[in-house]
């Protein structure tokens, strides 16, 4: 049997089960418990015609315009877990198994596809086209991790929201389908949720699934129930009701509570995964005001603090969450891949470590530490509150370098 899939959890909630008229996104990304995400923004940029642009393994035609986009990725790739770009497009991705092995040829990454969706498409369902056509051109295949022993290859599954709905993408090789949401509280994970409620799909997906003799005509289609191994679409959303027991109340706050809760399995600290990194993004449905992304850039929710960030021009760069590049010397550039692992800690990383010695060591100072970091992101979190809640128009320089200094702060703490 394949490997089972690392288990991320994404979650989507809409009024009226959301607070004050926000569409809330979220997602922990479960990954190989050693591997560093980074935080990495991209400002918007024209490119000439003819260029191209390298991805994690291979090269595609660039398009004209790109989106700025702010990405939390493994820092040996070139694709995102999550993200978000200036229109207000969250994307992130799920690995999944299906029936149909995932190749492993080098293609496109489930990654790859969400910064390609972020950076090209201005609204939920354009980011969605971007997808499923280079899915079509290009294929998905390859490594899903930095591991020069062994091949980790899945299929993906993604959630595409912005301040009007939601999209749901399920994937098979190129085969897909997708279900829009415009309403409650949606979650997806490791494993096929697509049932008969399709509302786009490829145009030879049904075609494809009789040619494999997996469907008849006689039942409705419920892609779940074709693509998955026999007992593995199980309902997996176990952090679903904790968000929908907030009644219409669903916040920042109640998001980040959901993605630190250990015992419900969606803060992830297994023997071989762990939740690496962690978004929560609020997209007010009035187009006034700006949406607001938190990012941790460090592994275990429920030890690290959500930092804000909003799109505004010339945004301060914030070099503490990114890890050092290597350029063409890179283990993952050279072929055979992987070879060697340098150390892609960044440094509000390595001061994660040392607060996690401490708080193994000297839980009386780390608790009271904890305290204080979850007295710094209640502030964040109210004086963002403040933003949204305000008449006049946000003024850019006043968060020009918000997530620059929320990250600071939070060193100067651990130091």
């Amino acid at each position: 049997r394949m490997a089972a899939a690392p288990p991320s959890y994404c979650f989507v909630a809409f009024p009226p089960c959301s607070k004050d008229g926000l569409v809330v996104f979220g997602k922990n990304s479960a990954r190989p418990r050693d591997e560093v995400q980074e935080v990495v923004y991209f400002a918007a940029a024209e490119h000439d015609p003819g260029s191209k642009v390298e991805c994690t393994y291979i090269e595609i035609e660039q398009v004209p315009k790109t989106h700025a986009v702010v990405l939390s990725r493994p820092s040996w790739l070139w694709g995102a877990e999550m993200g978000a770009n200036e229109h207000g497009v969250c994307v992130a991705n799920e690995a999944v198994v299906t029936r149909e092995p995932a190749s492993e040829s080098e293609a496109l990454l489930g990654m790859d596809l969400v910064r390609l969706g972020l950076e090209r498409g201005a609204t939920a369902k354009e980011a969605l086209d971007v997808i499923v056509a280079l899915l079509e051109e290009h294929g998905q295949g390859g490594n899903y991790y930095e591991d020069g022993s062994s091949c980790h290859t899945f299929q993906s599954a993604f959630l595409i929201v912005d301040r009007n709905e939601a999209w749901i993408l399920e994937t098979s090789g190129k085969y897909w389908a997708a279900e829009k949401i415009t309403e409650g509280v949606k979650c997806i994970c490791n494993q096929l949720s697509l049932t008969t409620k399709i509302d786009a799909e490829h145009p030879e997906l049904r075609n494809y699934v009789k040619s494999q003799g997996w469907w008849n005509e006689d039942s409705d289609f419920n892609f779940s129930e074709v693509f998955s191994l026999a007992d593995d679409h199980l309902a997996c959303c176990s952090g679903r009701e904790s968000l929908e027991k907030q009644g219409g109340d669903v916040s920042a706050q109640a998001m980040i509570d959901v993605l630190r809760d250990k015992d419900s399995g969606v803060c992830v600290d297994s023997e071989s995964f762990l939740t690496t990194a962690s978004i929560v993004s609020v997209l007010p449905q009035d187009p006034s005001f700006p949406c607001i992304h938190y990012f941790t850039g460090t592994p275990d929710p429920s030890r690290s603090i959500f930092k804000p960030f909003i799109f505004v021009d010339d945004v301060k760069l914030v070099p503490k969450v990114q890890s050092p590049s290597f350029g063409n010397d890179d283990p993952a550039k050279k072929i055979p891949r992987f070879q060697e692992k340098p150390d892609r800690r960044h440094e509000l990383y390595k001061a994660h470590e040392w607060v996690r010695s401490l708080l193994e060591n000297d839980q009386d100072k780390g608790q009271k530490l904890m305290r204080i970091m979850l007295d710094l992101e209640k502030q964040g979190l109210e004086a963002m509150e403040d933003i949204l809640s305000r008449t006049e128009i946000l003024d850019p320089a006043e968060v020009v370098d918000l997530f620059y200094d929320c990250v600071d702060t939070e060193l100067k703490f651990f130091k």
